[in-house]
């Protein structure tokens, strides 16, 4: 009976549940950057959406998602494209070639609410369609020309923090590219 009693335990487990979750973690490539982030902007945005049904042209019920979306906006320089020739005859620091600002855009969209109807079932495939119109919008409202001319800006003032140095041993600094304009290197 024990014998009997012990099997039927262990096959239905009759102690409780247990859970187990397997985590790895594998790194394929780390790379060496010298990238510098000169700006960073976070918007925040709230977007309610509306779904009805309708019968005969009249509405019987609705549902309504709102939508909560973060995003961060960055413009960064990859400093390994930067190209500077020195000429210590003339001190001289010539800056040759200048990467172009690379601009990421994250969103996020978080759901705040979620008012489901009895008769018109919220699918995934809408939830889906709602959180990727927020992340659209989230997008679009982010000024990618006004974050170009003050990430240049800003990109400015770091490098002449940058190249303090050259200026203290009388060291002119000259831009062929073009692309900094003449705003005090």
């Amino acid at each position: 009976m024990l014998i009997l009693f012990f099997g039927f335990k262990s096959c239905f487990n009759i102690g409780g549940k247990t859970e187990k979750s397997d985590y790895y973690i594998l790194t394929n490539q780390i790379l060496k950057m010298n990238k510098m982030v000169v700006m960073e902007q976070n918007v925040s945005s709230m977007q309610k959406t509306k779904m009805g049904y309708e019968v005969f042209g009249k509405e019987v019920s609705n549902n309504s998602i709102i939508t909560y979306t973060k995003t961060n906006a960055q413009v960064s320089y990859d400093l390994n494209k930067m190209k500077i020739e020195v000429d210590s005859i003339n001190k001289k620091l010539v800056i040759t070639e200048l990467p172009d600002a690379e601009i990421r855009i994250t969103p996020s969209v978080e759901i705040q609410s979620l008012d489901d109807s009895f008769f018109n079932r919220i699918s995934e495939r809408d939830i889906k369609n709602v959180t990727q119109k927020a992340k659209e919008t989230a997008v679009k409202s982010i000024n990618e020309n006004q974050l170009r001319t003050e990430g240049r800006k800003q990109l400015m003032e770091n490098l002449n923090n940058i190249f303090v140095l050259a200026k203290a041993l009388n060291y002119t600094i000259e831009d062929e590219t073009g692309k900094l304009g003449v705003l005090g290197l």
